[in-house]
């Protein structure tokens, strides 16, 4: 029985046959079959870079491409088109594996960093044995061609694609250090555009066959777009990312002297972009550093000279402090909050870092927002127009017993209750012991609203009873409205609680 060869993706880094690996030319120059990919009417690089140490005489597959673009008439699409051809690929290169014929799959730059091998890989690593020979990057070579570091101690390096949305790709390239955007060719002027909002532009590299004998380089800026090859690249140093600091870095200077200054909290809505008020929009469009939890940093559209400053969701106090450093240093600072700022949000935790000293010259004002709840009560009905309490469910910042006291009082207030953060991935239980203690006081019949998503794609809202919540259908994306005694569902499933108290 014949046992069944070896398939090898093995890189050639960027196009100069010099910077293939002693070990890449080893395991090509005795390959059985030489495989690399081509564009249709083109001439393969990958086989060009190999063909110093290629044997004479081996088996040679060109696996060519059936397109090179969006378009085409197969009934899949482009996406289709590339999944039969890999599928061909797969085919044709387990014919000379079953038959015990070593296999050799070229790849430009390196094999599982955007290329084609990856694909054939993914369809053959589970039948037969496989071996992956790492090359050099063509950022690698780009970055040596400039002679310019690229990142330096904990600067973050990001890897982008051209081809992204250029909202999407000038946020990116604003959030990080350092960044390497790839696929140009036609997407040139998006990219070029999307630097410029980014605030980059003026120090982006543009770097054409890298490694090569035509090799260039020059500013993104010079760069003419209809000459953009496919073996092009920008590099956008780390160095260039001016004024980025970050909230606990030791080596920081100290704020100077308090200064007269202003710093802004801004509540952005609970997720749609029309619940985004008129003020906190102006104030977004005039400052010169956005400063919240990721996600909402993600939410404010990137600009020419807009810095983001994005952080996990439990540092709180470091980012305010981080804010009121900006602030204090003559710096216009925003500070943003999902929903309303002040309704569990940032707002309080900047005024409690403002105790300090330091930040004394600091005035801070807070720009209102759209809650949560009064979006989800709104897509209910009317449940909130009476009395009401607000409750956050998590005890990160206050023990469960205060919790457990405060619903014993909201349920025996009669009040109806709007329940925030009322599961994580952690807190699995909370919901269920809410719905025991609310039972302890209220009839099982009682109205309760649960929304989720609401202002975002996918919202959904349920209109259920106490009795009938199932605490398995809460997750960190909703929030719960239980009503009060008096509050109603009318015929057309909408609630709503009368403002008037029958004795």
């Amino acid at each position: 029985m014949t046992t069944p060869g070896r398939l090898y993706g093995v890189g050639l880094g960027p196009g100069d046959p010099e910077l293939v690996t002693i070990k890449a030319a080893r395991i090509i120059g005795r390959a059985d079959v030489i495989a690399y990919h081509q564009g249709p009417r083109k001439r393969s690089n990958a086989r060009r870079i190999a063909d110093p140490y290629v044997r004479s005489g081996v088996t040679e597959e060109l696996l060519e491409y059936p397109v090179t673009t969006g378009i085409t008439d197969h009934p899949g699409g482009y996406a289709g088109a590339m999944a039969d051809f890999y599928e061909d690929c797969a085919r044709r290169l387990a014919a000379h594996l079953v038959a015990g014929r070593d296999v050799v799959v070229l790849a430009e730059g390196d094999p599982l960093f955007y290329g084609s091998y990856m694909y054939v890989h993914d369809r053959l690593k589970e039948r037969f044995s496989t071996e992956v020979v790492p090359g050099v990057p063509a950022f690698g070579a780009a970055t040596a061609a400039l002679g310019t570091p690229l990142a330096r101690q904990t600067d973050v390096l990001t890897v982008l694609q051209g081809t992204l949305p250029r909202p999407e790709l000038a946020r990116r390239l604003a959030d990080t250090d350092a960044a390497i955007i790839m696929k140009l060719g036609r997407t040139f002027p998006s990219v070029r555009a999307a630097l410029a909002e980014a605030g980059r532009l003026a120090d982006a590299w543009y770097v054409e066959r890298a490694s090569m004998t035509e090799q260039r380089w020059l500013p993104v800026s010079d760069v003419d777009p209809d000459a953009v090859p496919y073996f092009s690249l920008v590099v956008v140093p780390g160095d260039t990312h001016a004024g980025r600091r970050r909230y606990d870095d030791p080596d920081a200077a100290p704020p100077p002297a308090p200064t007269t200054a202003e710093l802004v909290v801004v509540g952005l809505g609970p997720g749609a972009d029309e619940w985004l008020t008129p003020e906190a929009a102006t104030v977004l469009a005039e400052v010169d550093h956005v400063v919240g939890y990721a996600p909402y940093v993600d939410r404010v559209p990137q600009r020419p000279g807009l810095r983001r400053h994005a952080s996990g969701n439990t540092v709180e106090l470091a980012r305010a402090r981080f804010a009121l450093d900006l602030a204090v240093r003559g710096e216009r600072v925003a500070v943003v909050s999902g929903g309303d700022a002040g309704v569990f949000g940032m707002a309080s935790a900047v005024f409690e870092a403002a105790e300090d000293p330091a930040f004394a010259g600091v005035h801070v004002r807070v720009v209102p927002g759209v809650s949560a709840v009064q979006a989800a009560a709104a897509r209910a009905g009317a449940p909130i127009g009476a009395d009401f309490a607000v409750l956050s469910l998590s005890d990160r910042l206050k023990p469960w017993p205060v919790i457990e006291r405060r619903i014993r009082a909201v349920a025996e207030a009669d009040l109806v209750l709007a329940v925030y953060n009322p599961r994580s991935r952690t807190r699995t239980t909370q919901v269920g012991d809410l719905r025991d203690i609310l039972l302890a006081h209220r009839d099982p019949a009682t109205v309760v609203i649960v929304a989720r998503d609401i202002g975002r794609q996918g919202e959904s809202l349920t209109v259920t009873t106490l009795a009938g919540l199932d605490p398995e259908s809460v997750d960190m994306r909703c929030l719960l409205i239980v009503g009060a005694s008096s509050t109603r569902v009318s015929q057309a499933g909408r609630a709503w609680t009368p403002r008037y108290v029958e004795d």
